[in-house]
């Protein structure tokens, strides 16, 4: 049975994030001179259309919901609870996925629609049921095999548009 976290650990939590926080604003606000936002790079032109498409828009959202879901469970459950590990492993392969289409050339950012990013986003679920059935059964078991081959499925329409 998942372990909960008791109070004082959730207020140990709080403070550590709040600390984190606290140091993460004050670079930022010593990297600005205190005058808005950090000087960075400005991002390639591949960058800023990848991030202006549909299918980016639609990616973001997901992994937006995802990680707002997962601080709801680590207020209660320690990072070892099953539902903790399967929302880590779809925000890693959101990420993944997101850098994927960052690194999409601005003259192919026509490609990035939202039926992409849909299709994007059922691979991504599909990929976490591949997962979770390889905690069950091994390789070769028919359920994995199926599902293996349903993100192929969905690998080779999203290969097929990039």
């Amino acid at each position: 049975m998942p372990k909960q976290i008791s109070k004082e650990m959730k207020l140990h939590h709080f403070f550590l994030a709040a600390l984190f926080l606290g140091c993460f604003a004050s670079i930022s606000f010593a990297q600005t001179g205190g005058k808005g936002k950090p000087a960075q790079p400005p991002p390639t032109s591949n960058a800023k259309a990848s991030k202006s498409s549909p299918a980016f828009a639609e990616i973001l959202l997901r992994k937006t919901e995802l990680a707002a879901e997962l601080e709801n469970y680590l207020t209660d459950y320690t990072d070892e609870f099953p539902k903790v590990k399967e929302l880590r492993f779809e925000l890693d392969l959101l990420i993944k996925e997101m850098n994927r289409i960052l690194a999409v050339n601005a003259s192919d950012s026509a490609k990035l629609t939202l039926a992409l990013g849909k299709l994007i986003l059922r691979k991504i679920e599909l990929e976490r049921d591949v997962w979770n059935l390889r905690k069950q059964y091994n390789d070769e078991h028919p359920d994995v095999k199926q599902a293996k081959r349903k993100v192929e499925v969905f690998e080779a329409a999203i290969k097929e548009i990039l």
